[in-house]
């Protein structure tokens, strides 16, 4: 896992070079040709949390509708919904779960546009897919996924602005932007608090993680790999859902990590941490700037708001690998699971 995580910045360089953005581009120019009018997302897992900044993405980027399908309505009840007008999109590291590949056949069937997203174009759910985005990220040797995900975060980032741009070629702009990831995703890895928070933490029964807008979904999938490394329930809200009764969880004795950027989510994030203050609650932050009343922050560079996924998550990921190895578990091996998770 520490060798997975300690490859991203050069995953990123790698896929914003030609030989993987050029097949990226030719992919956003053929959905820009079919102008679907609504997007839809399927995916499990860590991909899941993939394509929910990916609807995020298309919904402020693009100004499409956009949302998660629900995998059983097609495999477990027969539901056979009209998507005619959508793109369809599966996310999977693996590419190889039936349900993932059953509901972008159906989608194809009934008229949409599909597309896979894996890290592995010979898999079935590329295979079912009209279009392949493959997001090169190597082999991922633990199970934990980490730098396949960072790697579905920028092949979605580079698919909607190539969308964005009209042309399906991402604006020479942004492009100047995005070169700067792997140095930023480096900076971001050297932080040396994860280690420390992890010996702090070492006994804690459970954590809460939480953020707005693009950040949600880095609270989703940090507490995904609190849960699957160190067995520590990690319950995960957005700050909205937060302020909705399960403020009553925070307590000086359960730490809330809490992702603040520096854009509208983390603005939004204020009145979230305001309430938690007075909850007297362990607050760890992560961005770029201290917040008052936090007791620790996971330091990461300043970026527009709709690339910090990519590095937010970073720190997270040191942090638990770290926890596991403070708790005395093996994160590379965690107890039940397996590399390609097959639901139907």
């Amino acid at each position: 896992m520490a060798a997975d995580i300690a490859e991203q910045p050069e995953v990123f360089a790698g896929l914003l070079e030609p030989a993987n953005a050029d097949p990226i581009a030719a992919v956003a120019a053929a959905i820009v040709a079919r102008r679907p009018r609504h997007v839809v997302f399927t995916a499990r897992g860590t991909s899941d949390h993939a394509a929910l900044y990916g609807a995020y993405l298309a919904e402020i980027r693009l100004g499409l509708a956009a949302g998660l399908a629900s995998p059983s309505a097609v495999t477990v009840y027969g539901a056979r919904p009209d998507l005619s007008d959508a793109l369809v999109v599966g996310v999977s590291q693996s590419g190889g779960s039936p349900d993932l590949t059953e509901v972008v056949r159906v989608a194809r069937e009934s008229g949409a546009l599909t597309l896979a997203i894996t890290n592995n174009p010979g898999s079935p759910l590329a295979g079912a897919a009209e279009l392949h985005i493959d997001v090169a990220a190597g082999h991922e040797r633990a199970v934990a996924a980490t730098k396949t995900y960072t790697a579905e975060l920028l092949a979605l980032l580079l698919l909607v602005e190539g969308i964005r741009g009209g042309s399906g070629v991402v604006p020479a702009e942004e492009l100047r932007t995005l070169a700067a990831l792997p140095g930023l995703a480096s900076t971001a890895l050297a932080d040396p608090t994860a280690p420390d928070l992890a010996r702090r933490y070492r006994f804690a029964a459970r954590m809460v993680t939480t953020g707005r807008g693009y950040a949600y979904p880095t609270a989703r999938e940090a507490a995904l790999k609190l849960m699957e490394t160190s067995y520590l329930p990690a319950l995960s809200f957005s700050g909205a859902d937060l302020l909705h009764g399960p403020l009553a969880l925070a307590d000086p004795d359960v730490p809330v990590l809490a992702v603040v950027g520096a854009g509208p989510g983390g603005a939004a994030m204020r009145e979230v941490l305001a309430r938690l203050g007075e909850r007297r609650a362990d607050v760890v932050t992560v961005g770029p700037a201290d917040v008052p009343g936090s007791s620790a922050r996971l330091a990461v560079p300043e970026v527009d708001e709709r690339l910090a996924p990519l590095l937010d998550i970073l720190p997270l990921q040191r942090l638990a690998l770290a926890l596991a190895l403070a708790r005395g578990e093996n994160p590379d091996a965690p107890r039940g699971l397996a590399k390609v998770t097959s639901t139907l």
